[in-house]
């Protein structure tokens, strides 16, 4: 079942104003604190706080995504997950969401990068997940949301 895991100190950023609303999906557990470690609360100065919202399967991050689509600011999917894969469910999303999210995808091994391009993903990192990479990607998806412009940092 999702989990929200609202920051301390109540829902606004006071450097921002603004709380970003996150999903973190994958069926480990392991990986879904991985993101949530390596991201942390504040990806960046600039950047408000984070309020995760951790989904273990493939249905929870689709009802999340259709009853809080605009209310969410990024989605992260474990590509690795089973036995909804988190490239299919981008697909998914990006094919059937009206304004959906921005949409960064964890692969298994950089040359898989390619099926992210399939998979309509805006971003994508590796797996064993490298916190600065990771980070970096988080920050320049969250700030394309906030600006208003496309948020794709990958592929064509």
């Amino acid at each position: 079942m999702s989990t929200p895991i609202t920051p301390a100190g109540g829902s606004t950023s006071s450097a921002t104003g603004r709380t970003h609303v996150v999903v973190v999906y994958s069926d480990d557990p392991a990986v879904r604190a991985g993101v949530r470690g390596a991201v942390g609360r504040r990806p960046a100065p600039d950047l408000g706080r984070v309020e995760w919202v951790e989904c273990t399967t493939g249905a929870e991050v689709l009802a999340a995504v259709g009853t809080q689509g605009s209310a969410l600011d990024l989605v992260v999917l474990d590509g690795e997950a089973w036995p909804a894969g988190g490239m299919g469910l981008a697909k998914q999303l990006k094919d059937e969401v009206r304004d959906c999210p921005p949409t960064l995808l964890l692969v298994g091994r950089k040359a898989d990068a390619w099926l992210a391009d399939w998979s309509l993903a805006d971003a994508v990192v590796p797996h064993p997940i490298d916190a600065p990479d990771l980070t970096a990607a988080v920050a320049g998806l969250l700030r394309a949301r906030d600006s208003g412009l496309p948020a794709r940092l990958h592929g064509g």
